[in-house]
This record gives C-alpha cells, structure tokens and sequence, in this order.
C-alpha cells in the first residue's frame, strides 16, 4: 500500500552568527556604556495589558436569556422525546431539568441579555447596524447569515435585541455617545476610540489598554499600568451599569454584573458534561461582533479552538498511558466539549521603543531574524524565572475533591506541556500531597461517583487545594519537538512545531501557539517585545498587578543584559523537549503548591545549573538516581539571590529595591502576603485554619461568590482611588495640560468640586444602586482623564511615534482584522 512522507518544513535560515551580530545590527556600541543602550532600560519600555472578565446575569429562569435558549432549543424537545420513548435514561433529561431549577441564586453565568432595540440611540444603532455587516470593509456583501441569533422578538411582538454582555458593554458606550452633546470633540474622539477595546472574540469579555503606558521611574514604573487597567475595570463596571439602566435590563428582570474570576464557571462546567459540545459552543461561544471585519470567520475560528482543545484533552489519554500513569483500562474519559477557554486570566505586553526604532531605521541592519534571535533566547531565559510569580503575585486557588483526582482530568493539558520523564516525577509528588494512600498504598479514584463519595469519606481522604488551577486547566505552554524546537531562534521554527502538534492531534496550525512568554515581532504587531501570558487572578490591582509587571520589566531587561554581555547564549539553555520541560516542571509546581521538583545531576542546561548553585538543601535523590531533589521555595529564593547580584545596576536605575524585599515576604510568608495565600483566606471566611476541612464543592462556590461580590467591590474601590488620585492632580497641578483641562472639568461638573462628587457617589456605585444622572456625569469624567492619560503618555514618547497615543501595545488596529 502506497504511503506519502511528510516533509519538514524548512524554517527561515537568515540566522545570525550570534549575539554580537544582533547587538551589532541594533546600533549598540561595544564601547560605550552598556546599560544605557540596552533595550528594556531607563524610559525604553512601553506597556499595555488584556484583561479577560467574567460575566453573569442575575434573575429568574423565565425572564434570563440562558435558561430561556436552553428550554426552546432542539435539543431539549429531542432530549425530552427520546426521553420519553425509552432511547435515552432519564438521569441525562433529569440532570438538565436540575440545572434549569436549582437557581435559588438566581445566578446565571455567560448568559446573553435581551431588551428593546429602540433603547438604543441613533449613534448606538449605527454602530450595531455596521458590527452585524458580514465584511465591514464591504456593506455591499450584507448581513452577517446568522443575523436572527441577535433580531428576535420580544414581548408585544417589540422589536429585541439579544447579545453578549461582551458586546453589550460597546453598545452602551456607544449609547452614551449618542445621547449626549459633549462640549468637545476631544472627548467625543476619545470615547469613539474606545469602542474598539472592547473584543468579542471569546466567551469571556476582553479589554484592550485604552492607551500605552510608559514605564519609566518618574512615572511609577509598573503602578501607572496598574492605574491604567484599574481605571478601565471601572469604565467598564459604569458602562454596564448604564446598560442595566439605560437598556431597560432591570425592568426586563436582568441584572448584568462583571468582574475577575479565574475559572470557568462551575455550573457552566456541570452543564459541558450534560450537553453536546455542538450546543454548548451554540450558548457560549462569543459571536464576534465587535473587533473584526468578518465576524462570522473569526467565530468559526473561535468554535474550532473549542473542537481542538476538547480533541487535544481527550488524545492526553493516550500519553498518560504511554507515561505509565494509567496502568489499566479504567478511565474516565474527559468531554469532547471542553470548558477550558472559559478560564480568565491578565496579559501583559512590555515593548522596547529601541528595538522599534532600530527595525525601522533604515541605516542600521537590524531585522526579523536579529529580533527573533534574540526574543527567543530571552524567552527561555524568562521561563526560568516564572516560578516567582506564580501564586506570589497572582493565583487561582481551587480545591479538588478525591473524586476528582483521576489523573486523565486532573492532569488536564500537562502530558502535552512536560516530558514524561517529569510528568510521572510530578503525579506521583502531586499524589502524595493530597495524602492520596491507604495503608502505604497510593488510591486514586475509581470512577463510580458514589464508591468514591464513600471511600473520601470512609478514609478521610479531601483531595488537595491548587494555588493556581488555571495553570493547569488550562494549555499554557505546549512541549516542542525533537525536529521543531520552538526557541531555537529561526524564523519559522513555531510555525513547523504547529504542523508537527496537529500531527499528533494536540494542535491547529490555524491556531496562534500559545506560550509563557510571547514574542510580539514588529512586522505583525507594530511593536517590538514580549507577552506575559502567565497570570491568574490579581487580587490587588494596585501592589499585586504593578508588582508584577515591574519584576516582568526587571527581569526582561536582565535578559538582555545576559545577552548583551554574552553570559547567555543559546547553546546554554538546549532546545530539546527534556530541557524545556525541566524547567517548566518547576513552574507546574509552584502552581500546583508541590514542595520539591527533580533536576538531572548532569543537566546541559547549564543557565539552569547556575541557578540552582544558589539554592539550599539540594541534595541526590535516592528515589531517582541520577537526579536532585530540589525545594521550589530554595528555587524560588536563588532566583531572588541572583536578581539582588546580576541586576543590582538594574534595580537601582529602576528603583526596585523595595520591590524585591516585598517578593522576599511573598516567599517566606506565603500565607500572609502571597496573592494565593490572601485569595484562600478571604474565600474561607477570613479563617486561618486548613481550608481543606471545607467540602470541596463548597470552597469552590464560596470562591465564585467572593470574586462576584466583594473581590469586585475591593477592584472597584481601587479604581475608584486611582481615579481621585487623577482628579486632584488635574485640580492642583500646574503643567500645562492640567491647565488646559480644568476649564472643561468644571463645566462638566457645572461647578461642583469633582472629587468630592465621586465620594458622594462611591457608596451608591458599590452597592450598584447608582442613579442614571450620577453615573453619566462620573463617566465622562472617565472620558476626561482618559483624555488627560493620552496626553500625558504622548508627552513622555519622544522621538517618532506609531501612534502609540491611541493604540494599545498588545494589538495594534490590522492586527485586529486577522484570525
């Protein structure tokens, strides 16, 4: 039988010669003083950040749209008469009709909102007509085809509408716009601009920086981010509150909320296990209205990222087989429909304006393949140093049960992240953690949910609480292979990694690869520097998220250091799949809450090895020769021990020193002043005593409705501070931009002094019962010191600009248009 060879696909082979010849190309003299031409240094660095949020409605059964899609679908009627005719048992309809019932919250999370399309403005209407267009670079092509999925009717045969909170957020923004004559054009420009932060793409809604920050010491370094994506969580809690007032929501029983939540809803996950996946990316998955010019391509793309990853869980199967973790045929497969691109977490994009202005020079020679260079060596220096942020600064603590320890669903995406050399090291420390043995021996779950119901509670056995699950629920970072390696500095090289995963089953190369760490190359985005993909939940968007993004900036700036003095080269960190996921192992970890991790006694990671010098009570592994038995905490504070000596200059220049002695208490109090550690103590109640004697079920829940409620009034009061912190810089300052902006506050003010009116209207806003007038007035002054930001920022990027002012760092406008 005649069989066909793949070949390889041959990866760019303009590669530099090494590292002195990618300095070289950027302009940097040998000569000269190297911390001032280094990129990531002094006021080089511009930022911006993507938040994913979740969404939920509060009402009734009959008056929420979820409920309402589900009783009238197709598959319920089919689901009730084979239910009938004996084709199907009745637990699978009894289980749907539970679902539907058990809502004495009330409390409906991802569901879409419905109202009279004749609340919207004329300005809001023309928005809407031109997002449901199937080109919006060509009107002449029509309607979207699934245009009745948002035209529906409703009561006293009105004219509906019917939408995602996601996209319900722009609509209201673009109301606001319509039913008002600002004064300005400026501030008119500004709120049209914003429009388009606001994505549809995903289940979840996403934001977009409203403008690029520049981190420099005399602007805060990383807290004016923070500030940034703070005061945009408030923008966004306002427009939606408008939208409950304005749309009619709460007289139509629908009460829209948003805030951070890490994981996916676990009611939505009960219902994955109840539908088909063909129906669940029917009521979940995002339309994309909003963001792109071909929605309908860009939401086909989106259900087959759902297809994929749901296909990829169910192929790790196999490899927990191949990895000697499932010895016998009893599995609980996982669902074809998979729940996990309803996990939430932060983006943030550091840029260097040096290695812009470098590509962009004509004289000098820097190009693609030098930025590809050294952006992946520097990537794989990154990952050695992720360990530190994990659960220290951002966290999504979860708490699984004994039933739920079935290693083809606890382990979700880590057969195709880790070696399984480090994949069965990991399980098994995993194992003994959660106290998973009777008498000496290691039990797992058998599958029946009432004989492990029975044996949890017969033995005593709780299950284990997770720092940070998403990290493991969700595909971070999948493992390169032995013919593509996904850093080894070739142009082209993830691109054949992408061929070589859908090979296996594991990936799409239509799908962007995820990672980590993420190069953002200029040709594609505008800008030059890299994506932290890594973070959960910021429990503070002050101290956490700005203490997070200037240990990113820090150690992005150390890694050229290494670089440009050649302590680290390529050939220092291999390229090979054991190498990448020995390193990564440690990360997996931390997130995981393990204590120790195993390192080859003669590893060629040789970056690694000088890490670990530092490091105590590393000692030989008498359960794997050959290997070191390392503490992830000793891990953690040689990282911190080689900060304070490699970057010292850094810190300095910077001034990062406190930042370092507050990562140090991260690490050696955990409990206290560590993001998982605070997440776990305000979930149990403000208790100090172990977590796991609360039910799992429980803990989770309990979870949910701290993040719902009090996580977001603390973001919101927070952002609420940031905002007075603007307001009476504007009101005292003496440049020339707060000059010019106070005539304009006091008109919109119409006198009245603006920070103590957003005193008066704090209570009111946190108990979501401010009025319609208020809320117009607190969100043009939105608008305003959005417009104050722009200047500021455009005022502190010198030299030629690429439209920075407007556009964020982590997408720039064509790049919206593309899959």
């Amino acid at each position: 039988m005649p069989t066909t060879l793949k070949l390889l696909s041959p990866t760019d082979k303009r590669r530099p010669a090494d590292l002195e010849t990618c300095f070289a190309a950027l302009g940097m003299n040998s000569a000269g003083d190297l911390l001032s031409q280094l990129p990531f240094t002094g006021d080089d660095i511009t930022a911006g950040s993507e938040t994913e949020l979740q969404a939920v409605v509060i009402g009734s059964r009959g008056q929420v749209d979820l409920p309402h899609q589900i009783e009238n679908s197709r598959f319920f009627a089919n689901l009730q008469r084979r239910t009938r005719s004996g084709e199907t048992p009745e637990k699978l309809l009894s289980e749907l009709q539970e679902f539907l019932s058990e809502q004495n919250n009330q409390i409906w999370e991802n569901s879409w909102v419905r109202f009279p399309r004749r609340r919207l403005s004329c300005f809001a209407e023309k928005v809407l007509t031109r997002d449901l267009l199937a080109n919006k670079t060509c009107p002449q092509e029509g309607n979207r085809s699934d245009l009745s999925r948002y035209e529906i009717t409703g009561k006293n045969n009105e004219p509906y509408l019917r939408v995602p909170i996601s996209y319900l957020v722009k609509l209201a923004l673009a109301d606001l716009l319509g039913n008002q004559q600002l004064e300005t054009a400026e501030l008119k420009t500004v709120g049209e601009s914003l429009l388009e932060h606001y994505l549809n793409d995903n289940t979840s809604p996403e934001t977009l920086s409203f403008h690029v920050e520049t981190l420099s010491p005399r602007r805060g370094m990383g807290r004016s981010l923070a500030k940034e994506t703070a005061k945009r969580f408030l923008f966004t809690q306002l427009l939606l509150r408008y939208a409950n007032l304005h749309f009619g929501l709460l007289e139509e029983g629908q009460q829209a909320l948003i805030y951070f939540s890490p994981h996916p809803p676990l009611r939505q996950k009960s219902l994955n296990e109840i539908i088909p996946d063909t129906f669940y990316r029917q009521l979940f998955m995002s339309p994309c209205l909003s963001g792109w010019n071909c929605g309908e391509e860009k939401h086909d793309y989106m259900g087959l990222c759902h297809q994929v990853l749901g296909r990829s869980q169910l192929n790790a199967v196999a490899k927990l087989r191949e990895a000697g973790i499932i010895t016998n045929n009893l599995v609980v497969l996982p669902n074809v429909s998979n729940t996990s691109l309803s996990n939430n977490g932060v983006h943030i994009s550091l840029g260097s304006r040096k290695l812009a202005a470098a590509y962009r020079h004509h004289k000098l020679e820097f190009g693609p393949e030098h930025e590809k260079f050294l952006g992946d060596l520097s990537c794989k220096i990154m990952e050695h140093f992720l360990p530190l942020f994990a659960t220290t600064y951002s966290a999504a603590p979860y708490r699984l049960a004994f039933a739920d320890f079935h290693p083809e669903k606890a382990l979700g995406f880590l057969p195709h992240q880790l070696d399984f050399t480090h994949l069965r090291m990991f399980w098994r420390r995993w194992k003994k953690k959660a106290s998973l043995s009777c008498f000496g021996q290691t039990l797992t779950p058998f599958g029946p949910q009432r004989l492990d119901r029975l044996l949890s509670h017969s033995l005593a056995m709780r299950g284990d609480l997770v720092p940070d699950f998403r990290l493991i629920d969700y595909p971070i970072c999948f493992l390169s292979t032995e013919q593509s390696p996904a850093y080894d500095g070739n142009i082209g090289n993830q691109e054949q990694l992408k061929e070589d995963l859908a090979d296996m089953g594991i990936f799409d190369k239509q799908m962007s690869l995820y990672q980590f760490f993420k190069l953002r190359n200029y040709a594609d985005m505008g800008f030059s520097g890299f994506e932290g993909r890594h973070y959960s939940l910021f429990p503070d968007l002050d101290n956490d998220f700005a203490g997070a993004t200037n240990l990113q900036a820090l150690i992005t700036a150390l890694a050229f250091k290494y670089m440009a003095s050649g302590q680290v080269r390529h050939r220092h960190i291999p390229d090979t799949p054991f190498a990448e996921s020995e390193r990564r192992q440690i990360f997996f970890g931390m997130a995981v809450g393990i204590p120790t991790f195993y390192v080859l006694r003669m590893t060629r990671n040789r970056f690694l090895l000088k890490i670990l010098k530092k490091a105590d009570r590393i000692r030989n592994s008498r359960r794997y020769p050959g290997y070191l038995r390392v503490y992830h905490q000793d891990y953690c504070k040689a990282l911190l021990e080689l900060l304070r000596e490699d970057a010292a200059d850094l810190i300095e220049m910077f001034g990062f020193s406190s930042l370092l002695n507050d990562l140090q208490l991260r690490l050696e109090q955990p409990q206290r002043y560590s993001a998982a550690g605070r997440l776990v103590r305000q979930i149990a109640g403000g208790k100090v005593g172990n977590p796991l004697k609360i039910e799992a079920g429980d803990f989770n829940q309990a979870a949910e409705k701290y993040y719902r409620e009090d996580l977001r009034r603390q973001h919101t009061r927070q952002a609420l501070h940031f905002l007075l912190e603007d307001l009476r810089e504007m009101e005292g300052g003496n440049s020339k931009i707060d000059s010019e902006l106070r005539p304009l506050k006091s008109e919109l003010m119409q006198g009245k002094n603006a920070a103590t009116f957003c005193l008066t209207a704090k209570q009111d806003l946190l108990n979501d019962q401010l009025g319609s007038q208020p809320l117009q007035r607190l969100l043009n002054l939105m608008l305003l010191t959005e417009h104050r930001d722009r200047l500021l920022a455009h005022q502190h990027l010198n030299g030629p600009q690429e439209n920075y002012e407007s556009d964020p760092s982590i997408y720039r406008e064509n790049q919206r248009t593309r899959l």
